[in-house]
């Protein structure tokens, strides 16, 4: 039995979809990153310890990946009952309003030391939103995809976050250029107060896609699993720990994003912050074309080697971009962060959403892909928090940190290889125990 093919035109739509709900999203979530680096150390914790407030600043950049697993088990469990296109809208909206609250929020001078709790709650907010949001949007793609295109057309959904990305760090360069007193007042409130148009524009773009026909099928036919996580642990768990292994790959973005910034601007290095607030801007500019390009690569070889060569790429050119702002020098500090995060990080990073999607059946995908990515995910954003000890008193031993960040390389290296190889396989036999074999399917409820 099918269900009859009313979706034409939506594979288009669903990547488009993905592509501006995800840059939106990850608007929010990277202006916070940046903010960590630059503002919150003077403006949330106590400035008579520069050292200690930047580490816990950096903290509270990790906290939301720590709430992370926690939505993922809320929201995954939810995507695999209702559907993906409720929670694709559900987390755009509460990753706009908790951001706006940031912006919203008193400083230390004002309230005390409530100023750093209400900032860790509304961190907490933006990582039970980003927890579902990757996963929704990926499975939506996923399974709006031709077979033949998967890699591509999920692609858009990291395109779209190094668009957010890209967003949030043009959006920084002014602000960081005003005057310090203007700076720390209100000038790092203004880009957390977008975020209200980020709510608007993603609910109207999300709210007019259909939901999936692979989900309308299950539901359909099989009915929907009552207990997801149940049947995901039963006949998926080796897979879910591939794909935490996977996950720690995203390391790489956060010591990039975050902690390079933090080290480059500090008193060690003395670069000017909007000029490697530019190198961010210009990496990710880079990866918007790369992204897509290494995820149409992948539908052809396969998704294995491309990720292989970007996981085991990044743990080489992280270390040559770390050692390059050692030296101080601009110029090869833009060109190795170009190639480290714009090209080489951009072939994992384009290829994971298919990968990882391709290895679930689609009754547990989005509970597969939200767990894994999330206690991954989780690891990788205290990756700063660990980099900025591992730096030492003075926080610029960074060689420490780019050996550091090689380790957690290693992880996803050892997941690739042990994967099955998924990009010809047809969407309907996907996540099979044996690949060409009749799936078993589990007791599911209608």
């Amino acid at each position: 039995m099918s269900v009859p093919d009313t979706h034409a035109g939506q594979p288009r739509k669903a990547a488009m979809a993905a592509w501006i709900g995800s840059a939106l999203e990850y608007y929010d979530f990277f202006i916070y990153g940046s903010a960590a680096a630059l503002i919150f150390p003077e403006v949330f914790f106590d400035e008579s310890d520069p050292a200690t407030a930047t580490l816990l600043s950096l903290a509270t950049f990790g906290v939301a990946y720590a709430a992370r697993p926690v939505g993922a088990l809320f929201l995954g469990h939810f995507g695999d009952r209702v559907g993906r296109k409720k929670i694709m809208v559900f987390t755009l909206i509460l990753m706009g309003i908790s951001t706006f609250l940031i912006g919203c929020l008193p400083t230390r001078d004002q309230v005390g030391t409530l100023a750093p709790v209400l900032l860790v709650l509304c961190r907490v907010l933006q990582g039970i939103s980003a927890a579902g949001e990757q996963a929704s949007a990926n499975s939506m793609t996923l399974e709006h995809a031709p077979p033949h295109r998967r890699g591509f057309f999920t692609s858009f959904t990291l395109s779209g976050t190094q668009g957010g990305q890209l967003l949030a760090t043009l959006v920084f360069i002014p602000i960081a250029a005003l005057p310090e007193e203007q700076l720390m007042s209100w000038g790092w409130r203004v880009p957390f107060w977008m975020s209200v148009a980020v709510a608007v524009v993603g609910y109207v773009i999300r709210r007019k896609l259909d939901e999936t026909p692979a989900f309308e099928q299950q539901a359909a036919t099989e009915g929907v699993v009552k207990l997801p996580l149940a049947v995901l642990l039963r006949e998926h768990w080796a897979d879910v720990l591939r794909v935490i292994g996977g996950a720690l790959v995203a390391s790489v973005s956060t010591i990039f994003t975050v902690w390079a910034l933090s080290y480059a601007t500090s008193d060690s290095v003395g670069m000017d912050k909007s000029s490697m607030l530019w190198v961010g801007a210009l990496a990710n500019l880079v990866a918007l074309g790369a992204i897509p390009l290494w995820a149409t690569l992948s539908d052809r070889i396969g998704r294995r080697p491309v990720f292989l060569a970007g996981a085991a790429g990044s743990a080489v050119t992280m270390f040559l971009y770390l050692w390059a702002i050692s030296t101080g020098s601009y110029p090869l500090t833009l060109l190795l962060g170009i190639v480290a995060f714009g090209v080489v990080y951009s072939a994992a990073n384009g290829v994971w959403p298919s990968f990882y999607g391709e290895m679930f059946s689609t009754r547990v995908r989005l509970s597969g892909m939200a767990i894994g990515t999330q206690i991954g995910f989780a690891v990788a954003g205290f990756a700063v928090t660990f980099a900025a000890q591992i730096a030492g008193p003075d926080g610029d031993d960074w060689s420490a940190v780019a050996l550091f960040t090689a380790a957690l390389c290693v992880p996803p290296v050892v997941a690739a290889l042990s994967a099955r190889e998924t990009a010809k396989v047809p969407t309907e036999q996907l996540g099979e125990r044996t690949v060409g074999q009749a799936a078993q399917p589990a007791k599911v409820t209608a």
